[in-house]
């Protein structure tokens, strides 16, 4: 039994420490900042790009408090009340993706890389049953996010 919770243990930590790779509709940036410094420089950005921290969460913390040491690893969700009532005139079902959430992991080497779904990605699959606004906002909101994340990773 021992054996099998070391493993386990082993396995998760591992798992853990895994870093972001690309991968399809996906912004990956990967920096040579601190984990918190990125997490201080994406609120700053998000503030200075005119829009919002709507919500954050991650494990890190709560595993710590457990006796589990993990990297850091938060989720920032950012949005703007004029593109949420905008986007809620497009498609109610649209809004369950709002706010589109930036993604800080901390890297095996002390790093910060930073994430996110493009907004046109994780709005596609209601484009079909959306007015065809629902793609120009998609596609001003990729334009916003990658200034805020240019921003974030900026030295």
């Amino acid at each position: 039994m021992r054996a099998l919770i070391v493993l386990t243990f082993a396995f998760w930590t591992t798992l853990a420490q895994a870093e972001m790779t690309p991968r399809d509709g996906w912004v990956v940036m990967k920096t040579d900042k601190p984990y918190s410094a990125l997490i201080d420089d994406v609120k700053a950005a998000v503030k200075a790009n005119k829009f919002g921290v709507v919500t954050q969460a991650g494990p890190t913390k709560a595993a710590k408090a457990r006796g589990i040491d993990i990297p850091g690893n938060r989720v920032i969700g950012v949005f703007n009340n004029k593109y949420a009532v905008r986007i809620l005139g497009l498609s109610t079902a649209a809004m369950i993706e709002a706010p589109i959430r930036l993604y800080v992991t901390e890297n095996t080497d002390g790093t910060a890389t930073l994430s996110y779904k493009m907004p046109s990605t994780v709005f596609a699959p209601y484009m079909a049953e959306a007015d065809a606004d629902l793609e120009v906002a998609a596609k001003e909101l990729d334009v916003a996010f990658q200034a805020i994340a240019e921003q974030a990773v900026a030295h």
